[in-house]
């Protein structure tokens, strides 16, 4: 069976540790959102949403990194999680993860799979 796969973004439009890029999931409601970003020079992709309350991350569109650059934060609350697994390490949230999706770079592109919406944590 292949794999079903949207193109997100081009892969130059991933600086490390930079600006992530939103995407649009309406195949799970109206109003969910995506994002990827690359962080120590892997690219990885999440679905918007805090473990701890339903609201988006970013406090400006794609700015997903704490002030240090280490960490995922969350606006609403300050939960810190891991770029490279989703983990919340520190907020109300700890020891909960984001719902990572599955992410590929092919052809200096970068492609979510959506199977992995289906995936729960």
């Amino acid at each position: 069976m292949a794999t079903q796969q949207r193109l997100i973004c081009s892969s130059a439009a991933l600086q490390e540790r930079g600006t992530g890029v939103r995407f649009d999931l309406p195949e799970l409601g109206a109003h969910v959102s995506g994002f990827v970003l690359r962080y120590d020079g892997n690219v990885h992709a999440y679905i918007n949403q805090c473990a701890h309350l339903p609201v988006e991350l970013d406090w400006n569109e794609g700015e997903f990194l704490s002030r240090d650059q280490q960490h995922l934060i969350c606006a609403t609350h300050g939960a810190l999680y891991q770029p490279q697994t989703g983990v919340c390490v520190m907020g109300p949230c700890q020891g909960k993860a984001l719902r990572k999706l599955e992410v590929t770079e092919q052809g200096q592109q970068v492609f979510i799979n959506l199977s992995s919406l289906d995936q729960k944590v």
